[in-house]
C-alpha cells in the first residue's frame, strides 16, 4: 500500500494538501546549524555553490532549504513517479526541480542544471542516489563543479530521533520535535585542468570527508546509524 501512495496523491490532485502537512511536519523540527556564515562567505568568494548531500538525510534538509528559497535551489530528482510527487512538493517549498538520473534523463538533467547555475548561485546535487550504491559519492558532483567553476560544499544533517525507513539507504525520518543539526563542511574546489586521477582522488576525499563527519555528528546528536 505504502509503494502505490504516490500514485494516489497524483492522481486525485492531493499534492497541495500534502504540502500542507508537509510543511506542518518540518515546523515541528527543532533546526541547528552549524557553519552557515562560513558557507555564504565561500559563496561569496565563489559566486556559485554546489551543496552535496547523502540521499539517506534529504527529507530533514528540506526544513533548512526553504530558507534560502530567493536563491531558487536547483536539485536534480529522478523521473519515477515518486520523483514526480517529491518534484512537485519541492516546487511549493521554492526549489527548482530538474528531472533526471544516473539511470533515466540524467544527460538532459546535467545540462540543465549547468545552464542553471549561470544564473542561479547554487546547486543542490544528491550524490548518492536515487539508487546508490549506498555512502558512495558519484562522479556527477566532481563533473558539474569542473564545469561550472563552482566550490563543492557537503552538508551534513543529522537528528537525535528519527525513524530509519527500510529502503536501499535507509532513508531517515526525523521524528517531531527532534533535534535536526544542519552542519556545513569545508569548501572542495575542482580545477578545470585536472585530469582523471586528480579527478578521482578529488572525489574519493570528498566521500572520505562525509562518511566521518556524518558520523562524528550522528555521535553528537545521540545514536549511530552507519552508512
Amino acid at each position: 500500500m505504502a509503494s502505490q501512495l504516490p500514485r494516489y496523491i497524483l492522481k486525485y490532485h492531493l499534492v497541495p494538501i500534502c504540502y500542507i502537512l508537509f510543511r506542518v511536519y518540518l515546523s515541528l523540527l527543532r533546526i541547528k546549524v552549524v557553519g552557515e556564515k562560513e558557507a555564504l562567505k565561500q559563496l561569496a568568494r565563489y559566486g556559485r555553490v554546489v551543496v552535496a548531500l547523502w540521499h539517506q538525510r534529504l527529507l530533514p534538509s528540506l526544513a533548512y532549504a526553504a530558507k534560502f528559497r530567493n536563491m531558487k535551489l536547483t536539485v536534480m530528482i529522478s523521473r519515477s513517479r515518486d520523483g514526480e510527487l517529491i518534484a512537485r512538493i519541492a516546487r511549493h517549498l521554492g526549489i527548482v526541480p530538474v528531472r533526471g538520473s544516473s539511470s533515466r534523463g540524467g544527460r538532459e538533467a546535467f545540462v540543465e542544471i549547468l545552464e542553471g547555475l549561470k544564473e542561479n548561485p547554487a546547486v543542490v546535487h544528491i550524490v548518492d542516489g536515487p539508487r546508490g550504491p549506498k555512502g558512495v559519492i558519484k562522479p556527477g558532483l566532481i563533473r558539474i563543479a569542473q564545469m561550472s567553476g563552482a566550490v563543492i560544499l557537503p552538508i551534513i544533517v543529522s537528528a537525535d530521533r528519527a525513524w530509519i525507513m527500510r529502503s536501499w539507504d535507509r532513508f531517515l525520518v526525523p521524528k517531531p520535535f527532534s533535534e535536526v543539526t544542519i552542519r556545513w563542511g569545508k569548501p572542495f574546489f575542482v580545477s578545470q585542468d585536472m585530469d582523471r586521477v586528480q579527478l578521482e582522488t578529488v572525489r574519493k576525499e570528498i566521500e572520505d570527508t562525509m562518511i566521518t563527519a556524518y558520523a562524528e555528528t550522528d555521535l553528537k546528536s545521540g545514536w549511530t546509524t552507519p552508512l
